[in-house]
């Protein structure tokens, strides 16, 4: 893959890749071919800061984890009006770590084409 795509490509996203994860990625986008290339640029990624908004506004409903698919967690969390608020505040604070894992999952789908 061309350094300049690559380049395009994690400067408009690392923000939503775990940390640790970022030369990993470039790296496999540098191996990547054209087709797997359009498959990862076209996932639907969520912005961390935007699911911290979310998780404040509709953490007690769970709507949080539903949308980063954890669907039992977030079945338990609506049933239990945010683990009684408490699980609520707690996820304030991990929210955004688990986004950038789904969406790191999300990319690694999409390269290597795993369901």
């Amino acid at each position: 893959m061309e350094q300049s795509r690559v380049d395009m490509f994690m400067m408009t996203s690392s923000e939503n890749f775990p940390a640790t994860r970022i030369m990993e990625i470039r790296e496999t986008l540098m191996k990547a071919d054209d087709a797997q290339f359009m498959m990862v640029t076209s996932a639907n990624y969520y912005k961390p800061i935007t699911m911290l908004i979310i998780s404040i506004l509709g953490g007690s409903l769970g709507i949080d984890r539903f949308m980063i698919g954890d669907v039992g967690l977030g079945i338990l969390k609506l049933v239990t009006c945010g683990g009684m608020e408490i699980w609520t505040i707690v996820d304030w604070f991990l929210i955004q770590d688990k986004t950038r894992e789904y969406n790191y999952m999300k990319f690694a789908q999409a390269v290597y084409n795993i369901r």
